[in-house]
């Protein structure tokens, strides 16, 4: 018989979501001792997991689906409508393959060659600036990186205005009010561009490289055989241009570790690929990216003697199972070192999502991530000499994603 699920006592918890933010599962896991609990959000009964073992659960996709698990607000903005993520079973297999075609050896070193390029060029152009920010910098630099790329064409004018949107997408899903409306607006705008330019590539007024992601994605066929329609493309499109432009939150982050951990920084000097590696892994999984993925029973089903329901919403806890004591040996420290002769399971470290690349619903993008945070932590620390002013380094937990309050801020920057 199952046993009665541990609940976290109260009408609705929206609020406290919101307030808390990315602790909110972890505040619950540690008050309640466990890492699974029954709350209730937006009106509805929801099941929260946090560790490994619970992440393994949550990816099992012949218990849990998609479809209809992203809030809309969310779908509006951030993932953008019908894209990948809120797929299940064929139709999932065949947009995933979509984007794992692109992720082979040569898009990585193709990736790698651009990051520190567009670096070079901004801190060049930069050059008369009294000072710079890391996390704004980097919307632009990660921008002309993923267009290049993509095979998607950007006139040097609009770099600022089209990074500004984009990243719009992902600084709004959380946010009430203005900048909701604001990151809508600006998903709308970006949506129309793509679409123009898919509309060129299918009647051939523009001519891209077949390698590129903008004429694969144009001319791919879904699992019935039929081309996607040009509103689908470029939400797709954008779902590699997003997250691109969202390691900008981790670049601010780099910029935050290198100043809050000194002596770190030091042995990053002349590095190779393993060591730098090593930290960036443990700044994506010390500090706070995405708070929780989402999804809905599929199944009546017992684990771990608790009773799953069918349709229940349920979120997994992405920071809170980085920082899990039961797959981390001193969590709260940040250490490197801990990633010599780690081995990784496919869920127990999963700061962009976790599960299988090829079928699950891991991030496609992962490994670009990790090339463009390598790529860019060289760039900081061997190739670029800055100086740090006094700023406000702390920031909010509420805020997602969360971003160092005066988003690191650089000076008498000089390249070495």
């Amino acid at each position: 018989m199952a046993q009665d699920m541990p609940r976290d006592e109260g009408l609705d918890r929206t609020l406290n979501v919101l307030k808390e933010g990315y602790g909110f599962i972890m505040n619950r896991r540690e008050a309640l001792n466990t890492d699974v609990f029954e709350t209730r959000i937006m009106g509805e009964k929801a099941i929260c997991l946090t560790g490994s073992e619970a992440a393994e659960l949550f990816y099992d996709d012949t218990r849990f689906r998609r479809r209809d698990a992203a809030p809309a607000r969310v779908e509006k903005t951030l993932f953008g409508e019908g894209g990948v993520q809120t797929l299940d079973e064929e139709a999932h297999y065949n947009r995933k393959g979509m984007f794992m075609s692109l992720m082979d050896d040569e898009a990585m070193d193709e990736i790698g060659m651009l990051v520190p390029q567009y670096w070079q060029l901004y801190f060049k152009e930069a050059g008369s600036l009294e000072t710079v920010s890391l996390y704004e910098a980097a919307k632009v630099v990660f921008l002309q990186v993923a267009c290049k790329w993509t095979g998607v064409p950007l006139e040097d004018p609009e770099k600022e205005t089209l990074a500004s949107r984009i990243s719009d997408l992902y600084e709004s899903p959380a946010a009430l009010g203005i900048q909701h409306w604001k990151g809508r607006r600006s998903r709308s705008k970006v949506n129309d561009w793509i679409e123009g330019l898919v509309e060129d590539v299918r009647e051939g007024r523009i001519e891209v490289d077949q390698g590129k992601a903008l004429y694969t994605f144009s001319w791919h066929r879904d699992e019935k055989g039929n081309l996607l329609d040009k509103k689908t493309v470029a939400v797709e499109i954008l779902n590699l241009i997003r997250p691109m432009n969202a390691v900008s939150v981790w670049v601010a982050m780099i910029g935050l570790a290198l100043h809050e951990f000194p002596e770190e920084k030091h042995k990053l000097k002349g590095a190779d690929d393993i060591e730098l590696e090593w930290f960036i892994q443990e700044v994506r999984r010390y500090y706070p990216f995405f708070p929780f993925a989402a999804a809905r029973t599929d199944a009546d089903f017992e684990w771990q003697g608790y009773s799953f329901e069918a349709g229940t919403l349920t979120l997994l806890d992405l920071y809170g199972t980085n920082r899990h004591p039961s797959d981390w040996v001193d969590p709260d420290i940040f250490m490197p070192e801990r990633f010599k002769g780690w081995q990784q399971t496919p869920f127990n470290f999963i700061p962009q999502g976790g599960g299988s690349y090829d079928f699950g619903h891991r991030c496609a993008g992962e490994f670009v991530t990790i090339v463009m945070m390598r790529e860019t932590l060289d760039f900081l620390v061997n190739h670029l000499a800055y100086d740090v002013p006094d700023q406000d380094f702390s920031f909010e937990f509420n805020d997602i994603p969360a971003v160092p309050n005066d988003k690191v801020k650089i000076n008498n920057f000089r390249f070495l």
